[in-house]
């Protein structure tokens, strides 16, 4: 059970020529919609976004990255953490920097951030997962989110990273889970 715990504090951040690192994915999944007769069925990309818990607007799931794992793993985490899910990262979208109103502290004291961003195969929904009881998830199209994020850094890696990666065939170039 204690996999499903939220790491909490500031104790392990990482930090780096005065930002403090994050790590976060845009969790993604193919669903398959038929037309309106029922006819011909085409496969889309829906993107996961969470709610917001400072203010209006959804998210995708980041947070900091901390001493004792890659930017890898702290993506896949927050995944768990935030939005109960769990899957295979297959693309790294960019480093994407933004100055965060509420993480300023000594080492980022004009709280400058610079988030490592991937894209995120969901492959588990978890019925339960630390930040449920006050996150919610939301399945959309790209042109929907791209219209309810909260943080412009966040609609530019969804429109600079992850639709460019789609539009130009959306191809694994992170290594497979276990090949690692």
């Amino acid at each position: 059970m204690s996999e499903l715990v939220a790491r909490t504090g500031r104790q392990q951040q990482r930090y780096e020529d005065g930002y403090r690192l994050i790590a976060g994915c845009i969790p993604f999944r193919y669903k398959t919609v038929k037309n309106d007769d029922g006819g011909i069925t085409e496969n889309i990309v829906e993107v996961l976004m969470i709610n917001s818990t400072g203010g209006p607007g959804l998210l995708f799931p980041k947070g900091g990255w901390e001493n004792d794992e890659t930017a890898e793993e702290a993506a896949e985490r927050e995944a768990m953490e935030e939005a109960g899910v769990r899957g295979d990262l297959v693309h790294f979208l960019g480093c994407y920097p933004f100055k965060s109103k509420t993480l300023q502290d000594e080492y980022s004291p004009q709280g400058l951030c610079r988030a490592a961003t991937y894209a995120l195969h969901v492959k588990e929904e978890l019925d339960s997962w630390p930040e449920k009881s006050h996150r919610q998830r939301s399945w959309l199209t790209v042109g929907e989110a791209i219209g309810c994020c909260r943080h412009a850094w966040m609609r530019d890696a969804l429109e600079k990273g992850f639709s460019k990666w789609y539009d130009d065939g959306m191809i694994h170039t992170l290594p497979r889970k276990g090949s690692r």
